[in-house]
């Protein structure tokens, strides 16, 4: 019997003025149109307003939220799994990312996520890594491997194509050959038996 495709959400991590972020999610949703067993859902957090007052634990989320969360939630709870796409801001990742990981808590839970980062020098893999400190205590399964654009405004032409793609799209293979493979286990073993996070 075949598997059902898996549901890949790509989260494009940046809300800022002049992002770079949407081109890189492009590239990066590119890379998988040739995987029929997967279904891409781009999550942009720049159509979501998020206010970043929480309410009280326990307490139901604060109104102005309830809208954002009503589009946003549901999707992230279908999800499989996920890709992130993040630039680095200060040695990490940015606050409107860390605000929607902490709006949400077992839509995250027993899912692989993978990194697609991008910056300077460090091609955004200090954020990468502060990230993987998040996701595990959200009991989410972090992939090895990236795809990292150092230098990322130099990597792309002004249509938004990119460069070198040999490099970069073997990179993608690499990630999307390990997410698939987590998210069909962990799917299939949430099916057993469901996570109790």
């Amino acid at each position: 019997m075949p598997r059902q495709p898996l549901r890949l959400a790509v989260i494009v991590g940046s809300v800022r003025e002049g992002r770079f972020g949407p081109t890189i999610g492009n590239w990066f949703v590119r890379q998988t149109r040739e995987r029929a067993h997967l279904t891409v859902d781009v999550i942009d957090l720049a159509d979501f307003a998020l206010p970043v007052t929480m309410p009280a634990f326990g307490a139901e989320a604060a109104p102005e939220a309830a809208l954002a969360l009503q589009d946003l939630s549901p999707r992230l709870a279908a999800a499989d799994a996920f890709v992130v796409v993040t630039p680095e801001y200060n040695h990490s990742f940015p606050a409107s990312l860390k605000n929607a990981i902490d709006w949400h808590n077992h839509q995250w839970y027993a899912k692989p996520v993978a990194f697609v980062s991008y910056g300077g020098i460090s091609g955004g893999l200090r954020a990468v890594e502060a990230l993987r400190l998040v996701f595990a205590e959200l009991h989410a399964v972090t992939i090895r491997d990236t795809v990292s654009f150092h230098n990322a405004w130099q990597q792309f032409s002004a249509d938004g194509t990119l460069r070198q793609p040999d490099e970069f799209g073997r990179a993608a293979k690499t990630l999307l050959d390990q997410l698939t493979w987590w998210g069909h286990a962990l799917r299939d073993a949430k099916a057993i038996t469901p996570y109790l996070g």
